[in-house]
């Protein structure tokens, strides 16, 4: 089974860059999208053959979440109770007979880091909510997670240490979810990679040297990691400052 996760950086500006050309190619299962910056009946991405489930965002032109997928959950639900994630439309959760899928847009702490309380409070509730999904069945979980786990999960890590995205509180947190029960799956298959990202400025030439930062990911729980048959990013694809990640994994719904 294909799941694909990426932030899109608004879906209508993202649709003239490409989006639908390599979400027919692609041919996911599950096709999660962040930042969608868009309003119920703003968009009509009429993909034959998968169910639509968005979550936006009050406020317009912000944040938001969908999923597209071939296969009809048994349940549907957004956010997980804290009414901040609802109406930013942070966070979608399908149910499957065997597994949940869960697509996450991160808040981020902000230049000054003045939301950065708030992030962790976020971070918080969302890793007990992950927790309790998985003590029912397993879970998969995907987004811009903005925070790069890792010093080699970005190319300047020294001069970024306590920026936004890479505080030692935003890391740790990252670090508590994976030491309960989950694995993240890309640094799984590839412990000493130190080229891998998935956003990277709007500065001019930044992408083209790969001055990036890896915080797009795929985590899962720790007993699916070997059923993995392949973890990619998909760097070469554009029209986001974000590309697009990608997971197999052998399920059965």
């Amino acid at each position: 089974m294909k799941f694909i996760s990426w932030n899109v950086n608004g879906i209508r500006a993202c649709v003239k860059k490409g989006f639908n050309e390599y979400f027919n190619e692609v041919d996911a299962d599950f096709f999660c999208i962040q930042e969608s910056k868009c309003q119920d009946g703003q968009i009509e991405l009429p993909f034959e053959g998968y169910h639509q489930y968005w979550n936006y965002a009050e406020k317009k032109g912000y944040s938001g979440t969908a999923i597209f997928t071939k296969h009809e959950p048994i349940t549907v639900s957004y956010g997980v109770g804290e009414e901040e994630s609802e109406s930013e439309g942070r966070i979608i959760t399908l149910e499957y007979n065997t597994f949940y899928i869960v697509n996450v847009y991160t808040p981020n702490s902000q230049r000054d880091l003045a939301r950065l309380p708030k992030r962790l409070d976020w971070e918080d509730r969302l890793s007990q909510y992950l927790k309790e999904l998985d003590t029912k069945k397993p879970v998969i979980y995907c987004g811009d997670l903005n925070v790069a786990h890792e010093e080699k999960d970005l190319k300047n890590a020294k001069s970024n240490i306590g920026n936004s995205g890479f505080t030692f509180e935003e890391r740790g947190k990252m670090t508590e979810l994976l030491q309960s029960g989950f694995t993240d799956s890309f640094r799984y298959f590839n412990p000493k990679r130190e080229d891998a990202f998935t956003w990277w400025s709007y500065m001019s030439k930044v992408r083209e040297r790969n001055i990036g930062w890896r915080i797009d990911y795929f985590i899962i729980s720790n007993r699916l990691v070997d059923q993995v048959l392949k973890t990619d990013i998909h760097g070469h694809v554009l029209g986001s400052d974000h590309c697009p990640i990608l997971l197999e994994i052998e399920l059965d719904l």
